[in-house]
């Protein structure tokens, strides 16, 4: 684990970086959908953490998709469809960053889980969103957009992994998680290369990041919190920050591509 201290914008104090993970080699892509956003219903009161996330080194391009076997969707791309293992934007900035907080929420208090489901939608023969963020007991809604068969296999630990056959266009259904869990895998039998991340979280206080790199965390009450921010290649790194009333924090995070 490497240590790094970096500045912080917009608070007189010091985040503390702590990074671990897989280091390998990385990729750029085309830009994603924009990701899911929180779901939960926050209060306007509160603190906010907002920050930016990039990464040092060169990021290659993503592995190419060999669609041709299903035509329908390679019809649905202009281009040769590729990974999203790493989205990358201007300046290095990293979209499909899952940031939420990992320590710090008052003990005992509950928030109630939203009765909107979080969709994802398979199009094209891959996942939209890439990476989302859920609260437990919400509803994922999975969608296939697609004339094909998809198969979402769910991979999780602290909750029951499921098997979703759902052989054509506009069919849906709809699952829950039970337990907090970063990250569950979601992935396709039908499609080797497709693959989605599920934070499952027992509050509101999360994020995805979006093309520019971009997150904010809102609602939270006095006090101070470990946030965690994850990323499928480069693995996680965390930050303490202390918020004192409706204060706003910045906190950015600077991922190493080997």
């Amino acid at each position: 684990m490497n240590g790094r201290i970096f500045s912080v914008v917009g608070g007189m104090f010091l985040l503390t970086v702590c990074s671990k993970g897989d280091r390998s080699s990385v990729q750029a892509a085309p830009p994603a959908a924009q990701p899911a956003a929180p779901a939960g219903d926050v209060s306007a009161a509160g603190g906010t953490i907002t920050g930016k996330i990039k990464f040092t080194g060169t990021a290659p391009r993503n592995p190419a998709i060999d669609m041709s076997e299903e035509a329908a969707c390679k019809a649905k791309y202009p281009t040769t469809p590729t990974e999203e293992n790493v989205v990358a934007g201007p300046a290095n900035v990293l979209a499909n960053v899952f940031v939420y907080v990992k320590s710090g929420v008052p003990v005992g208090q509950t928030f109630p889980a939203p009765a909107t489901p979080v969709v994802l939608d398979q199009n094209g023969c891959r996942y939209h969103p890439h990476v989302l963020g859920i609260m437990v007991g919400q509803p994922l809604e999975i969608q296939n957009s697609d004339p094909v068969l998809h198969n979402i296999k769910a991979i999780a630990k602290a909750n029951r992994p499921f098997n979703v056959s759902q052989p054509g266009a506009g069919m849906k259904t709809t699952r829950t998680f039970s337990a907090p869990e970063v990250m569950v895998n979601l992935e396709c039998n039908v499609h080797g290369w497709m693959h989605a991340y599920a934070g499952v979280r027992p509050d509101p206080f999360y994020a995805v990041t979006g093309p520019d790199g971009s997150f904010s965390i809102k609602g939270l009450p006095p006090g101070t919190y470990t946030i965690e921010a994850w990323h499928e290649k480069f693995g996680t790194q965390t930050a303490t920050v202390t918020i004192a009333g409706t204060e706003s924090k910045t906190a950015n995070f600077t991922f190493a591509a080997h």
